[in-house]
């Protein structure tokens, strides 16, 4: 079976650099994957991804050897199987709460008897290897999002879950759920308040054995979260990558040309 490629970096203390796809296209996950990441998430939460073109976005990454995973769109046994099934080596679960949430999680990707996955991996045995079956459980990574006020107090009873390899912090959501509105939404936290949370809830993993990643928005943010011993971090996505780097070449090209923005490109600012 083909191993995961972030337990190796692990293995090795090596922290991971995960890249994030939002955009449905086999042709964007391929260039993504090509990069240099060492894993890339499919959105399919809050992703423009059905699970058809996400199976043939795992597809397209398979070349490049990175380790494909999924954001499923919620704690659905379906969802989180058949994203397996489709070639992922990691689930990412939002909004568990709890616990028993975490339990439903964990046995939904591991097979009996340690959980409840039903056996049926279709195309993983092609991309994964014949034996998949007899590997998996070791292999594949499940990790649940702490982004909510109750999952932050009961952080203690959801990394003490069996079989749970890590949480994901989704440092947007956690904030409005601590904070309420009192702070600008968004990913890279400056505020005491939100830094304190998420150090604390780094420190509640790893006393626990087990990993912390933090979603970012720039790289300078994912930098100081490895500092402060993050063991993946992912760096905006494909929207975002794509707007910066096409509001960038206009910018410069305005520059070079001493061109003002259009007057069409002005009134239509946000609409068509």
């Amino acid at each position: 079976m083909v191993i995961n490629n972030i337990k190796q970096l692990w293995e090795k203390e090596q922290p991971v650099l995960n890249g994030w796809l939002s955009v449905a296209s086999p042709f964007t996950a391929e260039i993504m994957a090509a990069q240099g990441y060492d894993s890339v998430t499919i959105d399919i939460q809050h992703g423009f991804v059905g699970y058809e073109t996400a199976a043939v976005m795992l597809q397209a990454m398979r070349a490049s050897g990175v380790t494909p995973m999924v954001r499923v769109p919620w704690l659905s046994p379906g969802d989180i199987m058949k994203a397996l099934d489709a070639g992922a080596y990691g689930i990412i679960c939002p909004m568990i709460n709890n616990a028993r949430e975490a339990q439903q999680l964990v046995s939904c990707v591991r097979y009996p008897p340690a959980g409840s996955r039903s056996f049926g991996p279709t195309r993983v045995t092609f991309a994964a290897g014949q034996d998949y079956g007899q590997h998996a459980d070791q292999e594949m990574l499940c990790f649940a999002m702490i982004e909510t006020a109750e999952a932050f107090r009961n952080i203690d009873e959801i990394v003490a879950t069996p079989g749970l390899d890590g949480v994901y912090i989704g440092p947007a959501d956690l904030t409005l759920g601590l904070s309420g509105k009192k702070y600008r939404t968004g990913f890279d936290r400056e505020e005491a308040e939100m830094v304190g949370a998420i150090k604390y809830i780094l420190e509640r993993a790893h006393a626990a054995g087990i990993r912390a990643g933090l979603h970012n928005g720039t790289p300078e943010y994912a930098a100081k979260a490895v500092g402060w011993g993050f063991d993946l971090v992912t760096v905006a996505n494909d929207v975002q990558l794509l707007r910066g780097a096409a509001a960038a070449s206009v910018s410069q090209y305005r520059l070079l040309t001493g061109k003002e923005t259009s007057p069409d490109a002005a009134a239509n600012k946000g609409g068509y």
